[in-house]
């Protein structure tokens, strides 16, 4: 795994372990799960029983290979501390240390801060807030204030080093008596688990599966041994994401969900194109009662827009503007000399390979299957040279689009949000940004429980 995808892994896990003790589950299903990096970390560091779904016959062949791997290994290293997962968590361990140690400096500071003035009310304003820092102290002066509370329901607890509790923000938890989440010991049965977690490597089992997932699939068609799970998604793309949650509140096995959406561009609007016939029933926007009723509708480039990295970009990364120029121009050489304004074919990644604006061109063309030879030299570097010159106009109508990203992607999200808190049998629901948004861009995880039958 790269940086980014063991940073993604780690703390989406340890969140996802925290929900499967929450309710003493021990089955997990990936949706989405590519070539199993997340999945592969739950069977084998958690003894979590994952089942990884994912449309694509070449991921779940790749993800096979790389599980069998992991498993060879991880019988040598066994024995090794669970955090490191056969030898290929170093990188995270050292990243977990920095984290803890910040983690640390940041509660000793806050609770000198409450020892030395008055306690002051807890906000509850925001959705949007990060699991990290000061604000954890505030999330246990808040749990600890509901203890006093009563509680109908079985009471659950936390044990891990990343407490689920740890990564909600302050407003997660509903102020009804019903929903509240007191703390108590962990329950035998779990205990037993992680005992049997640590005593041998056949407990950790992944299982890849290919199908294509839909609102309406059926998971007991597709996981024959379906029993009280959690379901989860690590960068699901376009309508997966909010599949994710349409299957999680229609069917009584899945009791957690844990979601990170992404590819907003994919995503499916009702309100897109209203005058075009269309058979589809369940849209990926809006879902919420409230954004139906007012027919919201985004659009193509808004949803594009909402992909972009604002924090990238802050500190300088993410955003090319010779890559997108080189890509603007193309387009036009496209439309004037081959009358081509749509095609299906995309061009990629191509601009990495290329040593100029000319290679970019022809290896362009030739990857869209046109004929680049029609095209002399001159013809393609008169196009690069007259639009040289509005370069500036590109990177600023650009750095206006990324500016306006979270407006459009906190849109998407809350729709999602208020889709959750419209379930009743959800007993409380969260937004929470549980990755590094310089690492990964989509940072925010939707969470939900349902209630404890």
């Amino acid at each position: 795994m790269n940086v980014k995808k063991s940073h993604e892994v780690q703390a989406m896990s340890e969140l996802i372990s925290s929900i499967a003790d929450y309710y003493g589950v021990k089955q997990v299903i990936d949706l989405g799960s590519g070539k199993g990096y997340l999945s592969s970390f739950l069977s084998l560091k958690y003894g979590l029983h994952v089942y990884g779904i994912d449309s694509s016959n070449s991921n779940t062949h790749g993800a096979k290979e790389r599980n069998r791997k992991l498993k060879k290994r991880w019988k040598l290293h066994r024995t090794q501390s669970r955090v490191d997962v056969s030898g290929l968590a170093l990188k995270m361990a050292k990243e977990k240390k920095v984290q803890n140690e910040m983690k640390y400096k940041a509660d000793t500071e806050t609770l000198y801060s409450n020892s030395s003035a008055k306690q002051e009310k807890i906000s509850t304003s925001g959705f949007l807030q990060d699991f990290s820092g000061p604000v954890i102290s505030d999330i246990r002066i808040q749990i600890e204030n509901l203890h006093t509370q009563p509680y109908e329901e079985e009471n659950v607890c936390f044990m891990n080093a990343f407490s689920l509790i740890d990564f909600l923000p302050i407003d997660a938890i509903e102020p009804i008596s019903s929903l509240q989440i007191p703390n108590r010991e962990m329950s035998e049965a779990n205990k037993e688990r992680r005992k049997m977690v640590s005593q041998s490597s056949e407990s950790n089992i992944y299982s890849p599966l290919t199908s294509f997932i839909t609102a309406d699939s059926e998971l007991h068609d597709i996981i024959k041994d379906l029993e009280d799970c959690v379901m989860v998604g690590l960068h699901t793309c376009g309508d997966l994401a909010p599949n994710t949650l349409r299957i999680f509140t229609s069917n009584s096995e899945i009791k957690g969900v844990c979601s990170v959406g992404c590819c907003y561009h994919l995503l499916s609007e009702e309100f897109e194109n209203e005058h075009k016939e269309c058979t589809e029933e369940k849209w990926g926007f809006p879902m919420c009662q409230y954004l139906k009723e007012e027919r919201w509708c985004c659009g193509h480039n808004a949803r594009m827009s909402a992909c972009l990295a604002l924090e990238r970009v802050a500190v300088g990364q993410g955003l090319s503007t010779e890559s997108l120029f080189y890509r603007a121009v193309l387009q036009d050489i496209i439309k004037d000399c081959y009358g081509i304004t749509k095609c299906s074919e995309h061009v990629g990644k191509i601009y990495s390979k290329c040593s100029s604006f000319l290679d970019y061109v022809r290896k362009s063309l030739k990857k869209l299957g046109l004929d680049e030879t029609q095209l002399p030299e001159k013809t393609i570097m008169d196009y690069y040279e007259k639009y040289k010159p509005r370069m500036n106009e590109l990177e600023a109508f650009n750095m206006l689009k990324v500016v306006l990203a979270p407006c459009v992607e906190t849109l998407i999200l809350l729709d999602r949000l208020c889709y959750l808190k419209e379930q009743e049998d959800v007993a409380w629901s969260a937004l929470v940004k549980l990755f590094d948004p310089v690492k990964s861009p989509r940072c925010y995880a939707l969470i939900a429980l349902k209630k404890q039958q």
